[in-house]
């Protein structure tokens, strides 16, 4: 696994109405994605769907459930060349054992060989879920650290975000990033 090199951190977050932590302005895997930016000094690149998720919690979740039956692809709005950096870093929302479907939008846009992927979620109690092996298998011909990622709860990176840090520290440290 790189280490080194060019790292770039990758997320799409959800604002709005969310699970368990309410109406935010900032969303949880934002919040995780900036940690991890500022510690291992990656540029970032939120994806941002064309057609923004509603705010209301419920409306939102139908809306990506039939996204995932579908096996839609939303278009995304912007783009980063994942292909100059080494290390990327993917984070979402786990939402039925899957990321959303605009992180897949993003991932098919891109060529992922010889890259090493690191996923990070963030969720109200189902933990990274498989979502890794999922994103394993969409970046093909990247080394995806399955089974390595970091999984916040999203209650915790809104309500206690030195928690959340010391986490996202000490995941880095394992990983062989040092601050």
């Amino acid at each position: 696994m790189k280490t080194n090199g060019k790292k770039l951190v990758v997320f799409f977050s959800h604002t709005g109405e969310n699970y368990n932590v309410g109406n935010i302005e900032k969303g949880n895997t934002h919040i995780i994605a900036d940690m991890i930016a500022e510690a291992t000094g990656a540029n970032s690149f939120e994806i941002v769907p064309e057609k923004e998720y509603p705010n209301d919690y419920n409306t939102c979740i139908e809306i990506a459930k039939k996204e995932l039956q579908s096996n839609a692809r939303p278009a995304v709005k912007g783009d980063i060349k994942v292909e100059d950096y080494d290390v990327i870093f993917i984070g979402y929302p786990n939402w039925w054992g899957n990321p959303p479907m605009c992180v897949y939008s993003f991932i098919e846009k891109h060529d992922w060989n010889g890259k090493t992927v690191i996923p990070f979620i963030t969720h109200e109690g189902s933990g990274m879920g498989g979502t890794d092996r999922k994103i394993a298998s969409a970046c093909k011909g990247a080394e995806t650290l399955t089974g390595k990622g970091l999984a916040i709860q999203g209650k915790v990176a809104q309500e206690n975000q030195t928690s959340a840090q010391k986490s996202v520290d000490s995941w880095l440290e394992r990983l062989g990033f040092k601050k």
